[in-house]
């Protein structure tokens, strides 16, 4: 679970002796001694006993900070997080220490309605699977629905207006926003007529349609991103042109994951699942156009609001244009993963998971006992994951690596540029 300012800490441990405790015990030695075992040996519920609450999770959290009149000391923030705790019915997001918080709402991204909420404190989130600071106080949102099992979702925007003198305020002309921030994707909005002079996190700067300048990054290290940015008064700022704007995406704003498990490299085959959000109006399909040199089996694919299954097909060739898709560049090799779902209405999105299996021989294989793994990402958010009994030896590209239980080696790369990176990585046999 995510505050937009950094992540909660989520705390177990050995059970601490406080001094009045230890005095106890010296003075009724051998009655400490049956209440530790009493305690210690009741490992396992009994029927009648308070269940420990399942530990609150949270996933593709994004914030959005737009700075509001200079002197002011307020911003309202965007943040968009979703809820993946099996089963939860309530979201618990903390209410930064040191800012007043006024102006909250929240919304089911989903299909765009407004979900109940109330300001409770450290015990009703305990409660709720969250283990923090006994004073902090927390936006407890009553979800929609419960979240789906097995990978299910529940995505919420939490809009909320802090007043902060400690993190913006200005310095003679100059406005000044500087806050350590945990939520590894960012944005930050000027205010209209001001102009960025100093960041110390490298950044995206990204013209607003209505001319403010905004500066967006995408964390990649595991610590919290220390920002300060300064802006002073513009004396001229113009919108973007049209012929330069269509390459100037947020990256820290895409959400598009994918996950790569390798098969055996003597089968050049993978298994992989890949997120998506859909926001188009109107849209009731996603084309996955598979890549020249692979071939795809097993398709499926869920919608993660609900749990439910979507329907699929897999059209090739001259197929694709008599179903009425349009696919660019399209031959009679061309294979295309179509996955249909109800007709995306005004403000409702759709977050899929789609689930493939892959031969690529060309780009999955393995010359002379090593594993080879040679291919582009073009997403931001990357993984690969070796097979069962593979040492990982080289990655061309920086990455994240974590062992999962099983044992698998686990790859992640976040690419926070707007182009692709070409990953390379060999392995060998344990």
């Amino acid at each position: 679970m995510h505050d937009p300012v950094g992540p909660d800490t989520l705390v177990s441990g050995p059970t601490i002796v406080r001094p009045s405790t230890y005095r106890r015990k010296m003075r009724f030695p051998a009655l400490y001694t049956l209440l530790v075992i009493a305690i210690v040996g009741s490992t396992t519920p009994t029927q009648g006993q308070a269940q420990v609450p399942a530990r609150q999770t949270d996933a593709d959290a994004y914030t959005r900070y737009e700075l509001l009149a200079p002197g002011s000391a307020k911003f309202r923030i965007i943040y968009e997080v979703t809820a993946t705790t099996p089963g939860a019915v309530h979201y618990f997001n903390p209410i930064r220490r040191g800012s007043i918080a006024t102006d909250e709402s929240v919304l089911d991204r989903a299909n765009g309605k407004p979900l109940r909420f109330d300001v409770v404190g450290a015990k009703d989130a305990r409660a709720g699977g969250v283990n923090g600071d006994s004073l902090q106080t927390y936006i407890r949102v009553s979800l929609s629905r419960p979240v789906p099992g097995d990978g299910g979702e529940q995505r919420v925007l939490i809009l909320k207006t802090y007043e902060d003198a400690a993190s913006y305020f200005m310095r003679g002309d100059t406005i000044v926003f500087t806050r350590p921030l945990g939520i590894k994707r960012n944005a930050v909005v000027l205010p209209a007529g001001y102009e960025m002079i100093a960041s110390t996190f490298p950044a995206q700067v990204l013209q607003e349609a209505d001319g403010r300048v905004g500066i967006s990054f995408w964390n990649t290290t595991p610590s919290e991103a220390a920002v300060t940015i300064r802006a002073v008064p513009a004396r001229s700022l113009r919108a973007v042109t049209s012929g330069v704007a269509a390459r100037l995406g947020e990256r820290a704003h895409q959400d598009r994951e994918i996950v790569y498990y390798l098969q055996q490299p003597e089968t050049h085959a993978f298994d992989l699942y890949h997120d998506y959000t859909e926001s188009r109006t109107g849209t009731s399909t996603y084309l996955n156009v598979v890549r020249a040199g692979s071939t795809v089996s097993n398709p499926r694919a869920t919608n993660l609001d609900t749990g439910e299954p979507l329907m699929h097909e897999t059209l090739k060739g001259d197929a694709v244009t008599r179903a009425g898709l349009s696919v660019p560049d399209l031959t009679p090799q061309t294979e295309v993963v179509v996955f249909r779902f109800a007709e995306i209405a005004a403000g409702t999105t759709l977050r899929l998971r789609m689930f493939e299996t892959y031969t690529d021989p060309v780009r999955y294989t393995v010359t002379n006992d090593e594993l080879v793994w040679d291919r582009s990402f073009g997403r931001p958010a990357n993984a690969v994951v070796l097979p069962m009994g593979w040492i990982l030896t080289n990655s061309a590209v920086p990455a994240t690596v974590s062992t999962l239980p099983d044992g698998r080696v686990r790859l992640d790369f976040i690419n926070p540029r707007p182009d692709d990176i070409a990953v390379l990585i060999t392995a060998r046999r344990r």
